[in-house]
């Protein structure tokens, strides 16, 4: 049976700072198995965002197995976010 999945503090930040400049958002956190954390729309773009939190010490923001092999085999984007301002460059609002 699969554990709860876990959500990064600064997630629900993240999401927010998104949505505040007019994207939408899709938690997937819960989907699990290495997949990213959200899905975010923008001007007519997907984004898919892994979150870790930016504030824990690097061995705590590594990617898990799962999601090092995820994102080794997807052919499409995919993107890491620590922070909101990585978020936002990621879309494309920041450089």
């Amino acid at each position: 049976m699969r554990r709860a999945a876990r959500v990064d503090s600064n997630q629900p930040k993240i999401v927010q700072a998104l949505r505040d400049v007019g994207a939408d958002v899709q938690p997937l956190h819960f989907v699990g198995r290495g997949f990213p954390d959200i899905l975010a729309g923008f001007r007519g773009k997907n984004f898919l965002i892994e979150i870790k939190d930016g504030n824990k010490r690097p061995s705590k923001r590594r990617l898990t197995p799962d999601e090092k092999k995820w994102h080794r085999e997807w052919r499409g984007q995919v993107a890491i976010a620590e922070s909101v301002d990585d978020a936002l460059r990621i879309i494309g609002v920041m450089e």
